[in-house]
């Protein structure tokens, strides 16, 4: 501007020659050349203009025909909104300041929305006289328009996080987008049906009937191309921005589904007729349709797992009506052998011998077992249904509850503990359905026992704040804290908890929670590991809780309901001791331990083996364990269920001890179907049967279970396993070393086949998918580089990886890897600087040490997040230092050290794919070098690698690692 101004003829000017000018304003003049400032200065009536540098670029293609005119003329189209605040700052002399003025310019072609922060003062003549103005400006239209389109990018958001169905985030999102028409002057909304046609989901700013499919060419879209439309006047007649002027062009964009699937469907947004389509405004519209994605993708979400709700929501009443069913077809065959058992025990058809009656004992106790088992899942069953039908009568609660846990005394005294009953009269009854009363009683007391092996359990009824309590405490085992939030969760049991038995349904206590709600009361429970437990139910005095049509007048308390004795008579079978297996002069028959924590199905399985084997039964696996390390049998036949060592945990402990791990192992379990059984043989069984199972059946595996152990003997299958596992490592290597040079035969091919695709294209044909074979040329490059992965591998563990050093510059090697990467970088929008020191010559790999710079550089893009990327190599000493620096997710502390292991990756997620080999590969690499690598925090976040390689030593060869 300079030049221009001591070129321009002034003396055709209102302003004349330069030498006539006062010195005000060539002192102005002076000043306002040598800002760097936006500035622009008007003089005399004519408004005559003089401007610098920084201001030329604001008026565009205005200039440089504005120098030296008028600016009425040069802003003509501002002028409405600046010529009153320069007139009124000439007036009465003091300067002005507007942020963020927006003006209709025209200097790109078209009538532009722009915005410019601007201060206009007063000009001095040099008597004084205001002649002129001096205007400061900047333009921050840039600003603006960024804040103005984050707020909808914000707005989308929050809309698009919350829960809600498909439809419904469609109206949220169409209403967002409406707020802002000056970036958004129209838009349509489709969604892609299964069918793969569209169905418009919302418009704004367009009459109905504007959406045809055919004039916004969604099929074309939803091939995954966005493209321009520049014809939209010519279909539609809108208008948009501040000074509504003709919407012309449009955008039709793909909305993106999860994975390489066809869009979710097409979003048709148009542009603002007073904006270019410039990057920043592409990038506005490519976040916008990305935050319409996700938000219609958290959308489906939720409907999916609305539908998935709903679906177990049908699956558990089904599962109700089930049980319900079900359990009422069983009480009908359990009643017709409950009733003739009986009557055969009670002497209906004369006295019984011993033996049957010993059959025909177990017989019934089974089938009561069975009963109380259906009963507790009518129960259940009917609680879920809301069909229990409970009847509530004033009852002595003391008394009642009393009466109930007495009934355990024998079975408590008999395994040695202490039962203490200490229920007090209240002051009140309270209102009880006698049925529901005795299950919570009967359940929590036959727990207590259940996981009680010293000390005692009391029973205890008090009252207090108009309630009645019942406590039952034991001196147990107790319950982890981690357990005590799901102790009443139906199906729920501790995992590896001690107690006398592992059978049940898991459904006890959360019948007894579902029970004392049903009575308006509540239950909790606190214990302590090893110490033992106390559940504590309290019940509200009165009936005011309870519903009136279920309320009934009281009736003499008699003594506990039915179902006392088959809770007792379970309990008492698990402190049942087996007798000692009866003397036999034999002693070259087979020893068979026999471990199950059911005490029938111990007798019944002794009975069938005893006559063919020696047969010892442990109540539990841990009995087993010890008595099978002491003396190890022929063969364990043991129970899947059991208390404190389960018959799994009892196959590894076998397994593990030098003298029985060949021992021949058989599971028993009542879990049926080929799965099972199949779980059961990789535990490690040799065996698995599954309850029922016959006698003969029994017979037959446990006699060819001994028969193959003999045979097994003879073999030595450890020295074989051992030869074949040593040949199987070296033909992985030489396999993934021959497969890897295999494979590069075709990838090359394919390499060269591309190339010349793209080269036979026309020019018009590479515009168009071009951006395709970029995307087969990146997976090519790729899929190379994993076969050079397994290449290295197999050389280095087999030790055949030969370096080949020369004298060269390391700078060059890692200027030629940054030149490669530079694409992958503007791909991610990733700013690479690179600082390098030249020349750093020394003798190198070359072709190595372009791996480890493309391995570091590579995982910096990758997991830097889009966050700039520094490199440098600078020298040190007698050493360089290579140094890669990125900001992005960073490798904790505790994985650092792994990391340059094999198939070691400090991220695990999934998108970052990779196989864990890079880095090893690297460190091999360097090490080779007689070098180092190590990592640290790049502060503020993000990781950053070191290689100190020295420049003058001599370089060796990659230890091999063990395989």
């Amino acid at each position: 501007m300079h030049s221009r101004l001591r070129a321009h003829d002034w003396a055709s000017t209102p302003v004349g020659p330069v030498e006539t000018w006062p010195q005000s304003l060539k002192a102005l003049v002076r000043t306002l050349l040598a800002s760097r400032y936006p500035m622009v200065l008007t003089w005399g009536p004519s408004f005559t203009q003089f401007y610098n540098d920084a201001y030329s670029k604001l008026i565009g293609d205005k200039h440089p025909a504005a120098l030296g005119i008028d600016i009425r003329i040069t802003l003509a189209e501002a002028w409405d909104t600046l010529g009153p605040m320069i007139q009124q700052v000439m007036a009465t002399g003091v300067a002005n300041w507007t942020p963020a003025l927006l003006l209709l310019l025209e200097r790109s072609g078209y009538r532009e929305e722009s915005y410019f922060s601007v201060s206009h003062a007063p000009a001095e003549d040099d008597s004084g006289q205001i002649v002129g103005m001096l205007a400061v400006c900047s333009e921050v239209t840039e600003q603006v328009l960024s804040e103005r389109r984050l707020r909808l990018l914000r707005d989308l958001v929050s809309r698009g996080g919350e829960m809600r169905g498909v439809e419904r985030t469609c109206e949220d999102l169409v209403a967002a987008i409406s707020e802002h028409p000056l970036d958004v002057p129209f838009a349509l909304l489709y969604l892609r049906g299964p069918d793969g046609t569209f169905t418009r989901q919302g418009a704004i700013g367009l009459e109905v009937g504007a959406d045809d499919e055919d004039v916004w060419h969604l099929k074309r879209a939803a091939g995954g191309e966005t493209f321009l439309l520049e014809d939209v006047e010519r279909r539609l007649s809108l208008t948009g921005g501040p000074w509504k002027d003709p919407v012309r062009s449009a955008l039709v964009m793909p909305i993106p589904s999860s994975g390489q699937s066809a869009p979710l469907g097409v979003l048709v947004a148009g542009l603002s007729p007073n904006r270019a389509l410039d990057e920043g405004y592409r990038s506005f519209y490519e976040l916008l349709v990305g935050q319409v994605s996700v938000a219609l993708r958290n959308a489906q979400a939720y409907e999916e797992e609305r539908r998935r709700a709903e679906a177990l929501a049908e699956l558990d009443r089904a599962k109700t009506a089930f049980f319900s069913n079900i359990s009422h077809e069983f009480r009908t065959p359990l009643a017709l052998m409950l009733g003739p058992l009986e009557d055969l025990l009670a002497g209906s058809a004369g006295a019984l011998p011993e033996t049957a009656r010993s059959e025909l004992e177990r017989v019934h106790r089974n089938a009561g077992r069975l009963l109380r088992l259906v009963n507790t899942l009518l129960d259940f069953s009917r609680l879920e249904a809301g069909r229990l039908d409970a009847s509530y009568e004033p009852l002595d609660f003391s008394t009642l509850s009393a009466d109930l846990a007495s009934t355990f005394r024998s079975a408590v005294e008999r395994a040695g503990l202490t039962l203490t009953v200490d229920c007090p009269p209240l002051s009140q009854p309270v209102y009880l359905d006698r049925d529901a009363w005795e299950k919570v009683v009967l359940n929590l007391v036959s727990n207590a026992f259940k996981f009680t092996f010293k000390g005692g359990i009391c029973v205890r009824t008090r009252e207090r704040d108009g309630h009645a309590l019942l406590e039952v405490r034991d001196t147990g085992t107790g319950i982890a804290a981690s357990e005590l939030s799901r102790i009443f969760e139906r199906f729920h049991r501790v995992k590896d908890a001690r107690s006398r038995t592992h059978e049940g349904t898991g459904i006890g206590l959360s019948l007894v929670r579902e029970l004392v709600t049903l009575h308006g009361g509540t239950v909790r429970v606190d214990s302590t590991q090893d110490e033992g437990t106390t559940f504590t139910v309290e019940l509200p005095f009165g009936s005011a809780h309870l519903p009136a049509e279920r309320l009934r007048a009281p009736r003499a308390l008699e003594s506990t309901a039915t179902a006392a004795p088959l809770y007792v008579e379970e309990a008492r079978r698990w402190t049942v001791v087996d007798a000692p297996p009866p003397s036999t002069p034999e002693t070259t028959r087979a020893r068979v331990l026999l471990a199950d924590d059911n005490a029938d199905m111990r007798d019944y399985i002794r009975r069938v083996l005893s006559p063919h084997f020696e047969v010892e039964t442990a109540p539990d696996g841990q009995v087993a364990l010890e008595s099978a390390l002491a003396h190890p049998p022929d063969l364990v036949l043991s129970d899947v269920m059991m208390p404190r060592l389960d018959g799994v945990g009892l196959l590894r402990a076998l397994r593990a001890a030098p003298h029985t791990k060949t021992l021949p192992i058989l599971l028993l379990s009542a879990r049926a179907g080929e799965e099972a059984t199949l779980e059961g043989l990789v535990s490690g069984a040799d065996d698995y049967l599954v309850k029922p199972f016959s006698a003969r059946e029994l017979l037959v595996r446990v006699r060819s279970n001994l028969e193959l152990v003999r045979m097994r003997r003879e073999v030595a299958w450890e020295r074989a396993h051992a030869e074949k596992l040593g040949e199987a490592v070296r033909a992985r290597d030489d396999f993934l070393s021959i497969a890897s040079h295999e494979l590069k035969t075709p990838l090359a091919a394919f390499q060269l086949n591309l190339n010349a695709i793209e080269r036979g294209l026309s020019q018009v044909s590479q515009s168009t998918i071009g951006d395709r074979l970029e995307v087969a040329r990146r997976s090519v490059r790729r899929l190379a580089s994993l076969i050079e992965m397994l290449l290295d591998v197999s050389q280095l563990t087999t030790g055949r990886l030969q370096l080949s050093p020369e004298q060269v510059d390391l700078a060059t090697i890692v200027s030629t890897v940054v030149a490669t990467s530079e694409e992958e970088a503007r791909r991610l929008g990733t700013r690479l600087t690179v600082h390098l020191e030249s020349p750093l010559a020394g003798h190198f790999d070359p072709e190595r040490m372009g791996q480890v710079v493309h391995h570091l550089l590579s995982n910096a893009l990758k997991f830097g997040q889009g966050r700039p990327v520094e490199l440098s190599l600078r020298s040190q000493g007698g050493s360089v230092v290579l140094s890669v620096v990125d900001h992005g997710i960073g490798i904790a502390p505790n994985d650092r050290a792994r990391i340059f292991e094999r198939f070691e990756r400090a991220v695990s997620v999934r998108q970052y794919g990779g196989l864990g080999l890079g880095l090893w590969v690297a460190r091999q690499v360097v090490e080779a070098h007689q070098g180092a690598i190590r990592v640290e925090d790049t502060p503020g976040g993000g990781a950053t690698f070191h290689i100190h390689l020295p420049l003058g030593s001599r370089v060796g060869s990659p230890s091999t690692p063990a395989n």
